[in-house]
């Protein structure tokens, strides 16, 4: 059978099946916020103008502790045609990327294997954050939706969470799942703040907390409620340390732009110590990150200086030591391909990619 027919069959099934499960769950309109775009020349597929061995994209702040691109490696262009790329997820066991077009309401595919795109869910929501759990499904952060969902391998949709307290959540932004099977997401006000993201809604939650869900009971626990913008999540490789981004800079300049870590106990779901990691960003912001594993923190950045649109990456102990620059405002990043050492980059229109000398943390 062809594996693309059976994939679109899948993302078809799904789609239909989210309709279903949501109707019960949600309310308003979930049709088109933003009209696709349909194609850009700025920039051509492939390595991006003025690459050459070695990269001159990749800054090499810290050679000892930043593994960067091997010596025949480049930033290359993958994919365009987006309108706000977010959320990325790679599932080897089809060997694709999965990622959110959050203002045009879909959910999108890259295959690996020739760079193929298409839509793998519309509507999607808004959906933001992705990620997948031990078992291989995927969980999705759903602005329009104000929920955290998980997709079955039969394509039906589950609410993993959509209320707290008995009051509709915010706009669950980015989702982590830990070795015990608890998933812990943030829930800022991005999604109901308009109509471009989302559907515009009255915020019920009186903060924007971050949240754990219990694997065996369901039951949904605020972690941290000090947050003004809580945004991207991160487990360390040992899941002894939580990051968690705080873009709360977008609501005013007095407020934070930084990530901060914490001490964590998954089993209890209890975090302490709470400190600031990095806080570098402003007048921009990091949004999304991830661990490779030595424990390194790679993370976005952009709106600011376009000089320092890209990636960022940061030792265990906070020391910026390496930069991966691309022509756009990045929101996120993930580790993929079969041998987790390609890095993906949600660059706003558009997916980039590079290969590293290091591999992704098995935590999703």
């Amino acid at each position: 059978m062809n594996r693309r027919a059976f994939l679109a069959g899948t993302a078809a099934t799904a789609t239909a099946v989210t309709l279903k499960a949501a109707s019960a769950a949600t309310e308003g309109p979930f049709g088109e916020t933003g009209v696709p775009l349909r194609g850009t020349e700025r920039l051509p597929l492939g390595p991006l103008p003025g690459s050459r061995y070695p990269d001159p994209h990749i800054e090499v702040i810290d050679e000892k502790r930043f593994k960067y691109s091997p010596g025949t490696g480049a930033v290359e262009r993958l994919a365009t045609g987006l309108r706000w790329a977010e959320g990325p997820a790679y599932f080897p066991a089809g060997r694709y990327l999965i990622f959110s077009d959050i203002p045009n309401n879909r959910m999108m595919r890259l295959s690996e294997d020739d760079n193929h795109l298409s839509v793998f869910r519309y509507p999607s929501f808004n959906s933001n954050g992705n990620t997948i759990d031990r078992q291989g499904r995927l969980i999705t952060c759903e602005h329009s939706g104000r929920r955290v969902t998980r997709t079955e391998f039969d394509g039906t949709i589950t609410i993993i969470a959509d209320r707290f307290n008995g009051k509709k959540l915010n706009s669950p932004n980015d989702v982590v799942v830990a070795s015990n099977g608890s998933i812990w997401f943030t829930d800022p006000t991005y999604g109901i703040q308009g109509y471009y993201e989302s559907i515009h809604a009255e915020q019920e939650q009186e903060k924007k907390n971050v949240y754990r869900v219990d694997a065996q009971t369901g039951e949904v626990k605020v972690v941290v409620d000090d947050f003004v913008m809580p945004n991207g999540i991160l487990f360390s490789p040992d899941e002894k340390k939580l990051y968690v981004i705080d873009t709360g800079y977008s609501e005013g300049t007095e407020n934070p732009s930084h990530i901060r870590v914490f001490d964590v106990d998954i089993n209890v779901g209890r975090v302490s110590n709470g400190k600031v990691f990095a806080d570098n960003f402003k007048p921009g912001f990091t949004d999304g990150m991830r661990c490779d594993i030595a424990g390194n923190v790679w993370c976005s950045m952009g709106w600011a200086d376009p000089k320092e649109d890209g990636v960022r990456c940061y030792s265990p102990q906070g020391d910026l030591i390496g930069k991966i620059h691309v022509p756009e405002t990045v929101a996120n990043v993930t580790f993929g391909g079969m041998q987790r050492n390609r890095l993906y980059i949600c660059g706003s229109t558009s997916i980039y990619a590079c290969y590293t000398n290091t591999q992704g943390a098995l935590k999703p």
